[in-house]
C-alpha cells in the first residue's frame, strides 16, 4: 500500500512507495488507456449512457490515516472531501473527467462493523413461497 504524508503533519514525513504499487499502479494507467483506444477504435462497442466510475476504496491502519489520505487526494483533485459517516456512509472525495468520474473513498471501522454485524443474519434468512399461495384468508 502507498502511504503519503499526513497533510497536517508539518515534519513532511512520507513513508516510501512499495514496488508493487507502482506495478498496480502502471498497469491500471495501461489498462484505461487501452480501454479509452479500443472504445475509440470500435464505436459499434456500447458504452453506457451515464458514464462511469472508478472507485478506489482505501485501507489503511486506522480511521484517522485514512481519513488522512482520502484528504490529501481531494486536495490533488482539486474537490472537498465528502463526510457522509455520521450517517452512515463513507469518507469520499469524487472528481469527475467527462462522463467518467475517479472516487476515493474510506468505509469508517464503524460502519464497517456494523455493516458486518447485520449482514451476519443473512444465512439465517430464507425467502420461501407463501403457504396459502398469496391467497387472503
Amino acid at each position: 500500500m502507498t502511504t503519503h504524508a499526513n497533510p497536517t503533519d508539518q515534519t513532511d514525513r512520507t513513508s516510501p512507495v512499495v514496488p508493487g504499487d507502482l506495478f498496480a499502479r502502471h498497469q491500471t494507467i495501461t489498462g484505461l488507456r487501452a480501454l479509452a483506444d479500443f472504445l475509440e477504435a470500435n464505436p459499434g462497442v456500447p458504452v453506457n449512457t451515464y458514464g462511469e466510475t472508478f472507485h478506489v476504496p482505501i485501507r489503511a491502519a486506522d480511521d484517522a490515516s485514512a481519513a488522512a489520505l482520502v484528504d490529501h487526494t481531494a486536495a490533488l483533485l482539486g474537490v472537498d472531501a465528502e463526510h457522509d459517516t455520521r450517517r452512515g456512509g463513507h469518507y469520499l472525495a469524487t472528481r469527475t473527467f467527462g462522463r467518467i468520474s475517479y472516487t476515493v473513498f474510506h468505509i469508517p471501522e464503524q460502519q464497517r462493523a456494523a455493516y458486518l454485524a447485520r449482514d451476519s443474519y443473512r444465512d439465517n434468512i430464507t425467502l420461501g413461497t407463501d403457504p396459502d399461495g398469496g391467497r387472503a384468508a
